[in-house]
């Protein structure tokens, strides 16, 4: 059954269409981050800003390369740690990547997720997917896939059934550059943690 519905939502990513899944906190929603007019149908569903970045996620850290022109090396031990988990890390991006996708900058948003049915939905397309919670611009996020059939109705190419989703604080989102990190959106992870993380890394590069 499964099976048959990750191959469903791959079919409609690949056409263009909208797949809505389950993350650890809400149902987000999937698009191919590398088909413009696929972002395109995806920022009208939600009435999103079209300078307001769409985040993304990966199933495993070898599809980085697809998004980022190159990974910071703060980046490394936060990977390490808090990957899979709620945890975006904003990076620099290719410059092919959409616009939409980036917002008209020049970084990309990436998480891997720890939501085993999102991992699988990404690893069955095979790349990377964009993962916009489920609602309106400014609404609250659908948690059920019947919210999300109330909120979309028949403008979802499919949904990936995983129950009901707790809520909760989203994913927190650090910046990460050369000379350092910056907290753009607080979240699961607390930012303390993330200080701690790197303050520990470069003690022990210190000791080495």
């Amino acid at each position: 059954m499964l099976a048959r519905q990750l191959a469903e939502a791959v079919r409609v990513l690949r056409g263009g269409g909208i797949v809505a899944f389950p993350t650890e906190t809400s149902y987000g929603l999937a698009v191919d981050p590398f088909n413009p007019q696929a972002l395109t149908t995806l920022f009208a569903l939600k009435k999103r800003p079209a300078n307001k970045p769409v985040l993304t996620l990966i199933s495993a850290c070898s599809q980085l390369p697809l998004l980022a022109r190159e990974v910071p090396s703060l980046c490394e031990p936060l990977i390490l740690s808090f990957w899979p988990g709620p945890l975006t890390l904003i990076m620099p991006a290719r410059p092919e990547l959409p616009a939409l996708l980036t917002g008209g900058t020049d970084s990309v948003g990436v998480r891997l997720s720890s939501h085993p049915l999102a991992c699988s939905l990404v690893a069955a397309m095979g790349g990377p997917l964009t993962a916009t919670s489920a609602n309106l611009a400014g609404a609250v996020p659908c948690t059920t896939a019947t919210e999300v059939r109330a909120a979309f109705g028949d403008q979802m190419g499919a949904i990936l059934e995983g129950g009901p989703t707790p809520g909760g604080p989203p994913s927190t989102i650090v910046a990460c550059c050369r000379d350092g990190i910056r907290l753009v959106r607080a979240g699961g992870v607390p930012f303390g943690e993330v200080h701690d993380v790197l303050a520990d890394a470069q003690r022990l590069r210190g000791e080495r």
